[in-house]
């Protein structure tokens, strides 16, 4: 088929890169915003594993043409299918956009809003399509395993009211749907707000085993008890049971709030999506909260080592990252950061600048904790599972594991010789 492309969100890369090295002919229109030249070389892309390179073979073979303004990609037209993938905040410029590059539709051609936009927002570029008709393909990519989801689908969540927008998305994806039924078909309406309550309902989940993961401490109560006790309930399971110091990225927070502006005009307040928000925001500043405590609040001149940055392992965005929330107030308090990251310094250097109590570091994450007091692990990286704990405890001057993502063992921890501070998790106090 024809593919015109438009956008420059990953859910954009990843279909320009997969329909193209399945034989589609795509030509791809990156939003002005950022340009290929601006993709090519942002951190968020280039760490995804196999995008970058698949993306290179296509424009190589021939199989996918960049182009750089809707005249240059009508000039390409006709195309059967026309797939959107632009930011919310990009809506009614994508509103105008439809309108100018529908010239290069042929008769009986598809749009495929892949954005997350209001319920309904299909229908109305359906409205400026002269007869075409437009489908809703929820984004259901993740981030640092972008390919692998797109091509290797568990689901496609379509939103479609007509049989032959069906059957024409269905040949569209057709090498992606090989191994097993893996299409869901529903109103558009329907899909476009399934899209925002699955996020919805992902992160109440987090949110809630992070409240509870508080009344823990509270308690005195190890939550990793709690933790297994609920997964193992099979009306439960252990999807999203664990607790953090707070989730961030561009999906969980832009559909959190898109499904709270949806209820709010609807006429209706939803108190739990505030309280998942809240709980979220809270739970950013657990870690510093322990920092403080632990110090009885004396932190100025102090230094602390940070380990992870990026909202979540695999990816280098750092949108509504915890990390942001903690540069803050550690900050606000005169400490110094030592900040490790092996993908998203550079998102942190564009977001934060130089900062006189920011020192960075890509290579050996025991460098960062040259001369700290304290250890945050924030982002649950690979490389930190397993670190040389005792090289690690003799660079930390106060010998505290300030632990946001749990993925270390309590007591052993303090079997090293350090202090162990976890998200409602405990150490054997006589081993402390």
């Amino acid at each position: 088929m024809r593919v015109l492309i438009h956008g420059s969100e990953l859910a954009a890369a990843t279909a320009a890169a997969a329909l193209s090295w399945v034989g589609h002919r795509v030509t791809w229109l990156p939003h002005a915003s950022t340009d290929w030249p601006a993709l090519s070389t942002s951190g968020w892309l280039t760490s995804e594993p196999e995008l970058m390179r698949r993306l290179e073979e296509g424009i190589n073979q021939g199989s996918l043409h960049l182009v750089v303004s809707e005249q240059e990609a009508v000039g390409r037209a006709p195309f059967d299918v026309f797939w959107l993938a632009v930011s919310a905040d990009q809506r009614q410029e994508a509103n105008d956009s439809v309108a100018r590059l529908m010239t290069g539709l042929c008769p009986g051609a598809v749009l495929v809003n892949n954005s997350t936009f209001p319920v309904g927002e299909t229908e109305l570029l359906e409205s400026r399509l002269d007869g075409c008709r437009a489908v809703a393909l929820a984004d259901l990519l993740e981030e640092g395993r972008a390919w692998e989801t797109f091509t290797r689908p568990s689901r496609w969540l379509l939103g479609c009211d007509d049989d032959r927008a069906e059957h024409q998305v269905r040949e569209l994806l057709r090498a992606f749907n090989r191994r097993r039924e893996v299409f869901q078909r529903m109103p558009r309406r329907a899909a476009e707000l399934t899209k925002l309550a699955i996020n919805g309902m992902l992160a109440t989940r987090i949110s809630y085993m992070n409240d509870i993961a508080g009344l823990a401490d509270s308690l005195g109560v190890d939550v990793e008890y709690v933790r297994q006790g609920m997964g193992a309930d099979s009306r439960i399971g252990y999807e999203y049971l664990y607790p953090g110091c707070g989730f961030g990225g561009p999906n969980f927070s832009r559909d959190l709030m898109r499904l709270a502006d949806v209820q709010s005009a609807s006429g209706r307040h939803s108190a739990l999506l505030d309280q998942v928000l809240d709980i979220n925001e809270h739970k950013k500043e657990t870690l510093f909260r322990k920092l403080w405590a632990h110090f009885h609040g004396r932190l100025e001149a102090r230094c602390v080592a940070i380990w992870g940055a990026a909202f979540k392992p695999g990816t280098a965005r750092i949108d509504q990252a915890p990390v942001l929330t903690l540069l803050r107030a550690l900050w606000a308090q005169g400490v110094r950061v030592r900040l490790h990251d092996p993908a998203a310094i550079p998102a942190v250097l564009a977001e934060v600048g130089e900062h006189p109590l920011l020192e960075v570091f890509r290579g050996d994450p025991l460098e960062a904790c040259e001369g700290a007091d304290a250890l945050m692990l924030v982002t649950e990286w690979k490389t930190y599972w397993n670190p040389d704990w005792p090289r690690l405890a003799e660079r930390l001057g106060e010998k505290l594991l300030l632990d946001g993502r749990n993925i270390y063992d309590p007591a052993h921890v303090a079997a090293c010789g350090m202090h162990y501070r976890g998200i409602g998790r405990r150490a054997d106090p006589t081993r402390e």
